[in-house]
């Protein structure tokens, strides 16, 4: 099965958050809201750098897809 690089995740345990799942190495559940991250793998041992900077642009693809899916909702 191909998984999309992003999914969108809500709970009504927690009604105000929003979260999107990042089914691509590394795997980790950002909630948009306050931006907090739960790794669900292992990323110790690489660049700190690289990682660093590619945890960024992940933040920022994951900021874009919420964007983009909203106004596919509103469409």
């Amino acid at each position: 099965m191909q998984l999309p690089k992003f999914l969108l995740g809500d709970n009504t345990d927690f009604p105000d958050d929003i979260f999107i799942i990042h089914t691509d190495y590394p795997q980790f559940i950002i909630n948009l809201v306050n931006d907090e991250i739960e790794w669900l793998e292992d990323v110790t041992g690489e660049n700190e750098d690289e990682l660093t900077n590619e945890i960024n642009d992940l933040i920022e693809q994951a900021s874009s897809f919420y964007d983009r899916e909203m106004e596919r909702y509103k469409e």
